[in-house]
């Protein structure tokens, strides 16, 4: 029997950009299910009825039920994402639980503040289910090796890390560094295995023109950490420098390059960072390797998922102490 799954929030992550032909598939909830040959999509709910329908049409399920929790009463999925704007997800979470949903993935960010991110963390920690948070990035290959490769020294000891996020032309910094920034904060958590120490800020967030600068460290190992947001761009950037004591890797959207220190071709008696071969990431499974976690923690209570409640919650911790 393959574990049925459904969906509140029927949007752009819910479904609708798994008709980007650019992007690599998945790259919705819906698609992750489907993709998934241990789950089954039976069914899900918006409170538009435009993309209810839209969604039904599509992966020919039902969706024309009065509210979330009809939905839930009447298909009793075992797993369910939530894909609604933060403001909802607590209150979607608390009935997933009622109606012993056995794991929740809740969209990124975790929640609209910090008191419904302790609620949700509370929930998950009542061992009754698992919540599980899409910071996508954690199940992605590159970031992976990158992870790896500083375990591993590599490059020697990891001395510092430079973040970029340009995320919207008009959009405010303070918005950029709540909807993606989350996934910047988390990510670098991830692979410093540690919680980021209370930042200070160089700049405005609150407005929508300039650049900021973030500059915390992390608590394990007091790493020294810069994230730069901006906007007024006219592309999207989300990327990370890694430098070590013997080189370099940058890893972002669509990047992944390694730096190695050699003797120096430019200049006599010196090294310099010159690039290494390094694997090509056509595919990470970011969204794949993210369902593959919900399904085993639905089928083992005792898991506790890559990407928690308790991760997002910290990811949230820190944004919120911007004065965001």
């Amino acid at each position: 029997m393959r574990i049925p799954c459904a969906i509140i929030g029927l949007g752009r992550i819910g479904s609708l950009l798994e008709s980007d032909p650019l992007r690599e598939k998945p790259c919705t909830h819906a698609g992750a299910i489907v993709d998934n040959p241990h789950c089954r999509l039976v069914g899900g709910y918006d409170i538009d009825p435009v993309r209810r329908t839209q969604f039904s049409e599509t992966w020919k399920v039902p969706t024309d039920f009065p509210s979330a929790e009809a939905m839930l009463d009447t298909l009793q999925p075992e797993i369910v994402h939530i894909a609604t704007h933060p403001d909802s997800h607590a209150f979607y979470v608390e009935l997933a639980v009622q109606k012993n949903v056995k794991v929740v993935v809740c969209e990124k960010p975790l929640a609209d503040s910090m008191g419904h991110a302790h609620r949700i963390v509370r929930l998950h920690r009542s061992k009754k289910t698992k919540v599980l948070v899409n910071h996508e990035r954690r199940y992605s290959l590159d970031y992976l090796y990158a992870q790896k490769q500083i375990r591993a020294h590599t490059y020697g000891k990891l001395l510092s890390i430079y973040g970029r996020l340009y995320f919207g032309r008009t959009t405010s910094l303070a918005n950029q560094m709540l909807h993606d920034g989350t996934h910047l904060v988390d990510i670098i958590s991830f692979l410093v295995e540690s919680p980021l120490k209370r930042p200070t800020v160089e700049g405005n967030l609150h407005r929508k023109k300039g650049t900021a600068f973030i500059h915390t460290k992390s608590v394990k190992g007091a790493i020294p950490i810069c994230v730069e947001v901006g906007a007024e761009r006219d592309h999207l950037v989300f990327e990370l420098v890694l430098s070590f004591t013997g080189g370099r890797i940058e890893i972002g959207n669509g990047i992944y390059r390694e730096y190695g220190s050699k003797e120096s071709p430019y200049y006599k008696g010196y090294r310099s960072l010159l690039p290494q071969e390094a694997p090509v990431f056509r595919e990470t499974g970011y969204f794949r390797n993210m369902m593959a976690d919900a399904v085993a923690c639905a089928l083992d209570p005792t898991r506790n998922p890559v990407s928690s409640a308790v991760d997002g919650a910290e990811a949230l911790r820190f944004i919120f102490s911007l004065g965001i």
